[in-house]
């Protein structure tokens, strides 16, 4: 059996589940091209019981402690990818670590099976942002995942105007206001805070960072501690066992009200399961068609009794067309959109919708038709068809 040498510095012990699951959270923040090769590595760290394990690809940061048999404290920078795979490819069992402060190398060892790595000197890493001070509150847990969900689909994922790349938040008083568009939908949602705050401000995050902290949010039953740093260019979210920093981007935000339509002249309610179903079909032949999707709305002879037509053509694969019942306050009309766009935010939807529309060539607006969710709506600008 493999004995460890005398004289090594830092040695813990630690479930391989556990392990595990801390290096694929913080593993989402290590660089995958970079001109600083650290950015690649995965820092650990064994201090108080506790085992830290740091990435970060210097836009975003990430943090995560785990409880841990520290026999001896110490650090080092190992490579990510590598000791991800290797840690996954393990049995559950215990998994014992051990650095070798002459070599740089970190022996892993479970049941049978041991490792060396060879890693950086922990000094080498860059440092992680850890600041208090600022603009400090908190939310919950779930009603942040939700508006993060909500809303970050709808921000731009190419970079020819970055500041559609950042979610727009809003401070004030006890709501957070959380937009996000890129040119062809708009997305708002709007979240109370566990206490108001003393002051309002206006930041822009990027939607790739909150993308990564809802992705371990569902985890999270407490309320999430937020704090923008005094000079507004960072941002640190501080979860149970994982802290995240995120730069924040610099640019004025387009007055994203001025996009919401005022006026409707038809309003239909829908149910989300029925539209969501015709429009992931009409998505198939809409394929070669430029995702065009055209919705036929017709009010029937009763508010009750009106229907929506799905239809979808392609001189390439052919057309389909599907009817659904709906609510039609209003008169008959017609608009098409992107079918992606559509699918985009009915995923995000519960039980009913209300589609507000003017006419074929103004944006369409999508709310929840649930009286108690009254804080979030979708803008969908149309396509362009012939009729």
């Amino acid at each position: 059996m493999y004995k460890f040498r005398r004289g090594d510095k830092m040695k813990i012990s630690i479930a391989q589940e556990k392990l595990a699951h801390s290096l694929g959270i913080v593993g989402r923040a290590v660089a995958t091209r970079s001109t600083l090769p650290i950015t690649t590595h995965i820092l650990l760290k064994a201090e108080n019981s506790t085992l830290e394990l740091s990435a970060t690809n210097l836009e975003i940061s990430m943090k995560s402690q785990i409880p841990a048999e520290v026999t001896m404290e110490g650090s080092i920078a190992v490579p990510a990818r590598l000791l991800i795979e290797f840690v996954n490819s393990l049995q559950p069992d215990l998994v014992t670590m051990e650095i070798s402060s002459s070599s740089n190398q970190l022996e892993v060892s479970s049941g049978r099976v041991i490792a060396k790595l060879t890693g950086q000197n922990a000094e080498d890493f860059p440092v992680i942002p850890d600041f208090n001070d600022g603009l400090n509150l908190q939310i919950p847990s779930d009603k942040l995942r939700l508006s993060i969900e909500r809303v970050a689909f709808a921000a731009a994922t190419d970079d020819a105007r970055p500041v559609l790349t950042g979610i727009y938040t809003s401070l004030e008083n006890s709501t957070m206001t959380m937009a996000a568009a890129d040119g062809f939908r708009l997305a708002v949602q709007k979240t109370e805070l566990t206490e108001p705050l003393n002051e309002a401000v206006d930041i822009l995050i990027p939607a790739k960072s909150l993308r990564e902290l809802e992705r371990i949010l569902a985890e999270e039953e407490n309320n999430i501690s937020i704090t923008i740093s005094s000079s507004r260019n960072q941002i640190m979210f501080k979860l149970k066992e994982t802290e995240i920093v995120s730069q924040l981007l610099q640019g004025t935000f387009p007055n994203y009200k001025q996009l919401i339509p005022q006026e409707n002249g038809t309003k239909s309610t829908i149910l989300v399961s029925d539209f969501l179903r015709a429009t992931r079909t009409a998505a198939v032949f809409a394929r070669d068609g430029n995702g065009i999707v055209r919705l036929y709305i017709s009010s029937g002879q009763s508010i009750e009794s009106g229907t929506i037509k799905i239809a979808a053509r392609s001189d390439e694969v052919g057309e389909n067309e599907a009817s659904i019942d709906a609510t039609v306050e209003g008169e008959s009309s017609q608009i098409a959109f992107n079918s992606r766009y559509l699918v985009d935010v009915l995923n995000v939807m519960d039980e009913k919708i209300t589609l507000e529309t003017s006419s074929p060539s103004s944006p369409g607006t999508i709310r929840p038709q649930d009286d108690k969710d009254t804080d979030y709506l979708h803008v969908v600008m149309p396509m362009f068809v012939q009729w």
